[in-house]
């Protein structure tokens, strides 16, 4: 199967009882038993749902892995992959991650006596640097939020292998429809569903694979134990905003390219940040390992107030959180998606109280030019 026809006919298609096209919503908590441990598949709604199940074999197939999870929010899915580990257990994961994932690894997860450096991981020796009796994965986020740093997922997971380590990778930038990096090495892939997958910007979840057995059942040992579950009722609307995800894909790409040479060009724009252009750090790496670079862009406009006032002046892009909507979005990452990040840390990173970062959505891309021709002058 190509990919746009696997995002419609992968996982469970349909209602064999009826012969209904889309899976049903099935709105119910418990299951009648003919007998006791006599169940049809699903006993509980927080061990197993039919409409759940349903997008969990449906992101298993588009990932390429062994088994998917479905939870309530990308930090639920984050969460319960991290309750993989024991209290002295060390991860390594990408420096520019996003502010969500910085907050609970240094702020709830520590206190289980899980331990996090933080790397660039684009330059692989740096993570060969970290590795302690301790470590048992590496986290990458590539592209990274919110300055698309590349990190080679095929060489990170050379080097997990040598040292028997795990490797997860964060695809929410890049979806499995440009990137799947299961076939790259990677054990554990994870999404923030919300983005993405679902599109529209109304529906929270997040999603998880596996690429073996084991990882499996320890997963769904967590997710059932924990219960952080995604309902039946988003499920269903993520599996009906990922039929759309390869023409959505492709036209945030073509309208981000458009805009990324705009924003090249402009003078009071000073820097850039798009794996697409060749002068990004790793843009061969990009390249190779992904057949797109998505449809997010972060600018340096130099101060706060040269940001503020884009951000007032805007007109088709929404100031929100969140991303990889329809619609297109703007943010001030020091400001908001990150602001959990001490500032010392953000600037150390580069994360600027100027630095813009859009998420293209599908209008007419000449509207959303028009529209940041406006802002910056």
């Amino acid at each position: 199967m190509k990919r746009k026809t696997r995002l419609i006919h992968g996982g469970i298609a349909g209602d064999p009882h009826t012969g209904a096209v889309s899976v049903p919503i099935y709105q119910v908590s418990t299951y009648k038993q003919e007998g006791v441990g006599g169940h049809k598949g699903f006993e509980y709604s927080r061990t197993g749902n039919p409409t759940r199940h349903a997008l969990e074999e449906l992101i298993k197939d588009i990932e390429g892995g062994q088994a998917g999870f479905a939870f309530g929010s990308g930090m639920a899915a984050i969460t319960a992959v991290m309750m993989l580990f024991n209290s002295g257990d060390h991860v390594i994961l990408t420096d520019d991650v996003y502010g969500g994932t910085y907050r609970v690894m240094t702020k709830v997860l520590n206190r289980l006596g899980i331990e996090a450096t933080f790397v660039d991981t684009s330059n692989l020796e740096n993570i060969e640097k970290e590795i302690r009796p301790t470590t048992k994965a590496i986290y990458l986020e590539t592209p990274t939020n919110p300055l698309l740093k590349i990190t080679d997922i095929q060489g990170a997971a050379a080097i997990a292998k040598q040292h028997n380590l795990l490797t997860i990778v964060d695809n929410t930038f890049s979806t499995p429809y440009w990137q799947t990096p299961i076939e790259l090495g990677a054990d554990i892939v994870l999404h923030s569903a919300t983005k993405y997958l679902g599109g529209h910007s109304d529906v929270v979840a997040g999603l998880v694979v596996v690429n073996s057995a084991q990882l499996a059942q320890d997963l769904h040992f967590v997710q059932n134990s924990t219960g952080g579950v995604l309902g039946p009722q988003d499920s269903w609307l993520l599996m009906r905003g990922i039929k759309t995800l390869g023409i959505r894909m492709e036209e945030h790409e073509a309208n981000t390219r458009k805009i990324v040479e705009f924003l090249v060009n402009h003078p009071q724009v000073e820097k850039v940040y798009y794996p697409g252009l060749e002068t990004h750090p790793n843009h061969e790496i990009a390249k190779k390992q992904a057949s797109g670079f998505g449809g997010m862009v972060s600018f340096d406009v130099g101060s706060q107030e040269k940001a503020d006032q884009v951000l007032n002046s805007v007109k088709y892009f929404t100031l929100a959180e969140s991303l990889g909507a329809v619609e297109s979005l703007i943010s001030v990452p020091a400001k908001m998606t990150h602001a959990s990040i001490p500032k010392e840390r953000r600037e150390e990173l580069g994360i600027t109280d100027g630095l813009i970062r859009i998420s293209v959505g599908i209008e007419d891309v000449e509207d959303l030019i028009e529209d940041l021709t406006a802002a910056l002058s």
